[in-house]
């Protein structure tokens, strides 16, 4: 039991650079309090003494200001960051070494009595502040919740799901094991938006230019044909920073690979 509580004490430490001291973490962290209340609940649950699971679970609420259902199941190293506001209800698995931020809700879509009803969360999972999980699938290994986000349905290993409905933005399953701080990533971070609309007017300037060179080419054969200057478009301020983190990414050279490459045939 005291390695439990060790362990327990120590992941937060690591995950929190505030925890200045590990008597700190056990007398002012209301997450820790929380899942500790939480043991003494799940276990009186599932011994048959569910009033008092019940009732345990509500003095716990009242303390910190988190609720975790008793027949909620809960891993070992989970953290709960900050924590007012977070709801886990009665069929949620949450995986070992999850972090859970202030918020966050870990519900269920279906009011039908003995089946699963919330998700399940594998391990290393990061569930950002204020992200609602709604339902009875999995959120696998390593995954990242941003905050607010709305998951509806299964994100795969190592995903990173952001948005209202929850979209997968990005997938890297060899750092499933590396932790994001409110489920932020490089991915998370992006404008799908403006990355789309600046994919788009990059590949429209590609083919001006395209065009001009063809036109030059057809005017030195045939000077009937007439000059064509076509004026570069300009990106937007809210896409310049979506092109210039595709340019840095390691596969963003084959676009532009591909437009060299159309341009040397031509010329």
């Amino acid at each position: 039991m005291f390695d439990r509580l060790r362990e327990d004490i120590r992941s937060i430490r690591e995950r929190d650079p505030a925890a200045q001291s590990w008597w700190e973490v056990v007398t002012c962290y209301p997450g820790l309090h929380a899942i500790w209340a939480h043991r003494v609940s799940h276990w009186l649950w599932t011994h048959g003494f569910k009033w008092l699971a019940r009732l345990n679970s509500h003095f716990a609420r009242w303390l910190t200001g988190i609720e975790i259902h008793p027949g909620a199941r809960i891993g070992r190293r989970v953290f709960i960051d900050h924590g007012l506001g977070v709801v886990i209800g009665e069929t949620a698995e949450v995986g070992d070494d999850c972090t859970i931020y202030q918020g966050v809700t870990l519900g269920g879509t279906s009011l039908t009595r003995g089946v699963k009803r919330h998700p399940t969360l594998g391990r290393n999972v990061v569930v950002g502040a204020g992200a609602k999980v709604l339902g009875p699938f999995t959120v696998g290994d390593g995954a990242n919740i941003g905050s607010n986000a709305v998951v509806v349905r299964a994100v795969p290993e190592g995903a990173t799901a952001v948005g209202i409905p929850a979209r997968i933005v990005g997938i890297d399953a060899q750092r499933k094991t590396e932790f994001h701080a409110y489920g932020i990533t490089d991915e998370g971070m992006s404008d799908p938006v403006a990355k789309a609309i600046a994919k788009i007017l990059e590949h429209v300037q590609a083919q001006d230019e395209q065009i001009t060179r063809m036109c030059k080419i057809v005017r030195e054969l045939d000077s009937r044909m007439p000059e064509l200057e076509l004026g570069r478009l300009e990106l937007p301020d809210f896409c310049k920073g979506e092109a210039e983190a595709d340019r840095r990414a390691p596969n963003a050279g084959s676009a532009d690979r591909r437009h060299t490459d159309g341009r040397t045939a031509l010329d």
